[in-house]
């Protein structure tokens, strides 16, 4: 007898990922009928297609009509080794590719296309077919963690903790060792000067130059260990936004990359007052800790369907959906005041944050509004 709880759709669509062009001004959702288009500003409809299948992913290509698709979900519309590439003006795929494993993630830009395999980061010129400039082998990545910049590319390396980086005029290669454990999030600041690591520990949060690749500092997101869903530069690189699966949205002022070493941390500010410099005390004491925090909300999911893994380097779930878990997390920044959190799942979410200054003159996070997007 069948005895596994099912999973009712009765309530509406499910939202299985989520994910930002690349100004954050619009954000796609893959549903388990096909996808839709957001306003970030507003959290307002766009676009809504139904394909007649399950969409793993969709990544739009900045404000074109173009969004790149892998299939995903219980009754996937496409196979989930390929990569479509929907043209919206003709609502027919125009071009696709097809590799020997799932897709665990596509990025996409007006020159360049990259697909993440479990153990390979492949990099195409964006032409009608796509053409391959690199490929290159990688640890298990069953996030698809990888951040497409203006000038370079950032994903794992070939063992745990590495980040790879490469220039896509150039061909450089340049390989930063940030952690000892696998990585579980990173990002590019917007001119791709600066890189931000976590690893599946989720306490720390490492900032690196590029091209240098030397560190500029490091962040502790707190002591107990936690799973870093989304890490976001601020478009000036200021500052630095770390969502986890603790529900808290931590903005980090950040180092530019001549200040090093990392200033010491300031008594009357420090989280752990005139403690962070007395000697010889542990290292979480003295630490460089957020500026500002607040909570965001994970939604409610079934409990087979949960927002994340705590490894980095196996997870099994929702089939085509990047992590096989819906988004939780994710981070768009508006400006440099403002930011979104977008979540999937059931219950998917659009949240708007202001970094700004209290009648104390400290700085805060604060929640500007929310809505469920899919109602």
């Amino acid at each position: 007898m069948n005895t596994r709880p099912i999973i009712d759709e009765s309530s509406g669509p499910f939202a299985l990922s989520a994910s930002f062009n690349a100004d954050n001004s619009c954000f796609s959702v893959a549903l388990e009928t096909g996808f839709r288009v957001f306003t970030s500003k507003s959290g307002d409809l766009k676009l809504a297609r139904e394909v007649g299948g399950g969409i793993g992913c969709a990544e739009m290509l900045s404000t074109t009509r173009y969004i790149a698709l892998v299939g995903g979900g219980k009754q996937p519309k496409f196979p989930q080794n390929k990569v479509q590439i929907w043209n919206d003006a003709t609502q027919l795929v125009s071009t696709s590719l097809e590799f020997k494993t799932p897709i665990q993630r596509v990025r996409i830009s007006q020159s360049h296309l990259v697909v993440v395999l479990l153990n390979n980061v492949g990099i195409y010129k964006m032409k009608s077919p796509p053409e391959k400039i690199a490929d290159y082998e990688t640890v298990n990545n069953p996030f698809g963690l990888c951040s497409l910049g203006s000038k370079i590319v950032a994903f794992p390396g070939r063992t745990p903790g590495q980040v790879k980086l490469f220039h896509l005029d150039s061909g450089n290669v340049s390989i930063i060792p940030a952690h000892d454990s696998p990585l579980r999030a990173l990002a590019l600041s917007k001119n791709g000067d600066v890189v931000a690591t976590a690893s599946e520990q989720g306490t720390l949060i490492r900032i690196w130059s590029f091209p240098s690749c030397t560190k500029i500092g490091e962040l502790r997101r707190g002591i107990d260990p936690a799973v870093i869903f989304s890490l976001a530069f601020s478009p000036i690189g200021s500052l630095l936004a770390v969502t986890s699966d603790k529900s808290t949205l931590h903005i980090f002022e950040l180092p530019t990359p001549n200040s090093v070493p990392t200033p010491e941390p300031d008594p009357k500010t420090h989280k752990w007052g005139i403690l962070s410099k007395v000697p010889l005390l542990p290292r979480p004491f003295s630490d460089i800790y957020s500026l500002a925090a607040t909570k965001f909300e994970i939604g409610d999911e079934h409990v087979g369907w949960g927002p994340a893994s705590k490894s980095a380097t196996f997870n099994a779930g929702i089939p085509g959906v990047p992590g096989g878990r819906p988004t939780k997390g994710l981070i768009g920044w508006l400006d440099d005041n403002t930011l979104l959190v977008i979540g999937a799942g059931r219950d998917a979410r659009w949240e708007k944050f202001i970094v700004g200054v209290n009648s104390d003159g400290k700085r805060v996070v604060y929640k500007e509004g929310w809505k469920r997007y899919l109602e």
